[in-house]
């Protein structure tokens, strides 16, 4: 009976077996093998090197607190921020408390780092992205930090923003998404200018 019913299951054990190989280890392989060949950055992590040492990837964004750089939108993953290993956004409605008090906390730190700029915070300074990971903010949120900046860098602030101009993406093809700000491309091309 037994040898009856390993005879009525091999083609589907043979199946299994086949399409685990194939699935599970040919395809994977093949795939990374194809990305190494064609496209060794991006498959590598897209990792930003500065003189022999990695300094991040353009993919993931990075906490920035300092007064003298751009700050980063803010990240939702726990239990520290920017944790690739917990990509997500905190899930929070608009009409949570919670939500509203992390936003005014935010809102605060901005005014309290440059309180002589009266102008609106920009919303991606205040709030997470769905990722929480997000390496990139709008060019208002960079120009919004333009003064704070060159205040503490001792810098004119028609640099710093010829500076966020150079660094500004467009949209893809032209119409897909927004103009964008790669926060640590631009640090590293700050910190490479001279007072």
């Amino acid at each position: 009976m037994l040898r009856t019913w390993l005879c009525a299951c091999r083609p589907a054990i043979v199946a299994l077996a086949g399409l685990t190989l194939l699935t599970g280890l040919v395809y994977p392989l093949a795939v990374t093998a194809l990305a190494q060949l064609l496209f060794p950055h991006q498959a590598g992590g897209s990792l930003i090197v500065v003189q022999e040492h990695v300094r991040g990837s353009q993919l993931l964004g990075q906490a920035f607190t300092d007064p003298g750089h751009f700050w980063s939108r803010p990240s939702a993953t726990a239990p520290f921020p920017y944790n690739a290993a917990a990509s997500g956004g905190s899930n929070l409605a608009p009409s949570n408390p919670a939500l509203a008090a992390a936003v005014a906390a935010r809102v605060q730190a901005l005014r309290d780092a440059d309180p002589g700029n009266p102008r609106p915070i920009p919303v991606d300074l205040v709030t997470a992205s769905a990722s929480g990971l997000d390496p990139h903010i709008s060019p208002a949120a960079a120009d919004y930090q333009v003064e704070r900046v060159a205040r503490a860098r001792g810098l004119a602030p028609q640099q710093l923003q010829a500076l966020v101009a150079a660094h500004t993406e467009p949209r893809v093809l032209g119409v897909l998404g927004e103009a964008r700000v790669n926060v640590l491309a631009l640090n590293l091309a700050l910190d490479g200018l001279q007072p």
